[in-house]
């Protein structure tokens, strides 16, 4: 078999109109948002009116990263120290660090063999803790029967807070993720849709939360300076009584990120296509699992996800050492110890340990893959070649 050459970590390079645009911000010495000429709406001001318009919100807030974005997000929605915060039990350390920096507490929820939250287990949840607030992961870009789950908060009083760190252009029913609940956060980190390096964006149609977001983030008295932001009105009081934990999105990294905003939609198409043909070679062998993509579910293929259900832990290792020995760079949620960016609540030591049975029964057989645009669609068929290989090579040496 003829090992793979790439690199799944390797992104495409930062496009011409953007670095002539970062040029342009560095040449006038403004970098920081509010460093403007009268009348002059600044980069970040410009960001936050394009991505609110994207994602058909009323408001929005570049902030520092996506794990900013979450723990202003329970900030501006009022979650107090000791309180219980709802969240997947599969997802990565950001979110459940999102609700330790508040002084919350994370109680976590069951998943599917699918990969998205278990709606049963959640309802039996928010009756036993009494927790008014979930902070959804949209782990890896699986989205759950949305429709469904607002519903269900809807009924229980339940605040919805989305961290769409993995499905920025991802859709449910054609409604946009990040705009069923009162917040959709969003990273702008090298690996997710666009990408500043770090950057963060906070989405709402509600205003007086959207106002205490922007005073927490650093805006002085500067909110007026905001693309997105809510009217002159809704800041009287809160601008006193808001304290400034400075988060701010500079003038630099919003000049990369504009000109990507306006090919995310093309870019997404081009990550589909290199998922669905990974997912379709995949499907066809023996002891693989997929998780279903709903047809309600309009999904970004920026990651793939899969399982080996059979698969002990001396198996997966070793199936995992046999894919990396011929150059593909496959991730393992069922390790004992976090590696990268993997991790499992298990290696959440500041947080209550908790019995997630089926959780781990999934994780422990999960295997996940970057799709970089940088794959062509050869590299795709390379790639789904060798782990056709390497699982039937498993198989055999374990049933040997």
């Amino acid at each position: 078999m003829t090992p793979f050459r790439g690199t799944s970590t390797q992104q495409e390079a930062i496009p011409d109109a953007a670095v002539a645009a970062a040029a342009d911000v560095m040449r006038s010495g403004r970098l920081h948002r509010y460093n403007t000429l009268d009348g002059e709406p600044s980069v970040v001001s410009r960001l936050e009116r394009a991505f609110a318009d994207y994602q058909g919100a009323r408001y929005c807030l570049a902030c520092a990263s996506g794990g900013y974005a979450m723990s202003l997000a329970l900030r501006a929605a009022g979650v107090e120290p000791g309180a219980a915060v709802l969240t997947n039990g599969f997802t990565l350390a950001p979110v459940p660090g999102a609700i330790a920096s508040v002084g919350a507490r994370p109680v976590l929820v069951e998943i599917t063999e699918d990969l998205v939250i278990d709606l049963d287990d959640l309802e039996r949840k928010i009756a036993r803790t009494g927790s008014k607030v979930l902070l959804l992961s949209n782990m890896r870009g699986h989205l759950c029967d949305m429709d469904a789950l607002a519903a269900m908060l809807d009924a229980a009083g339940v605040v919805l807070i989305e961290d769409c760190a993995h499905t920025m252009g991802a859709r449910w029913n054609g409604r946009l993720s990040g705009s069923f609940g009162l917040a959709g956060c969003f990273s702008t980190q090298t690996y997710k849709h666009i990408n500043s390096g770090e950057g963060g964006l906070l989405t709402s149609d509600d205003a007086a939360f959207m106002a205490r977001a922007i005073i927490s983030s650093g805006s002085y008295m500067l909110y007026e300076r905001h693309g997105a932001a809510p009217p002159r009105e809704t800041f009287e009081t809160i601008r006193l009584e808001t304290p400034n934990m400075s988060g701010r999105m500079d003038n630099l990294r919003a000049a990369i990120l504009l000109p990507q905003l306006a090919s995310l939609d093309d870019n997404i198409d081009r990550w589909n296509e290199r998922y669905d043909l990974i997912a379709a070679r995949l499907s066809a062998i023996p002891g693989i699992a997929l998780p279903q993509r709903p047809d309600a579910e309009f999904y970004v293929g920026s990651s793939i996800q899969f399982r080996l259900p059979w698969a002990d832990a001396e198996t997966a290792r070793a199936f995992l050492a046999a894919n990396g020995a011929l150059g593909v760079e496959l991730k393992w949620f069922g390790g004992a110890e976090p590696v990268g960016f993997t991790s499992s609540h298990h290696s959440w030591a500041y947080i209550e340990p908790q019995d997630l049975e089926q959780t781990d029964r999934i994780l422990a057989g999960l295997f996940d893959m970057r799709i970089p645009l940088t794959f062509t669609l050869e590299d795709c068929e390379h790639i789904a070649r060798i782990i056709a290989h390497t699982a039937s090579q498993t198989s055999l040496d374990g049933a040997a």
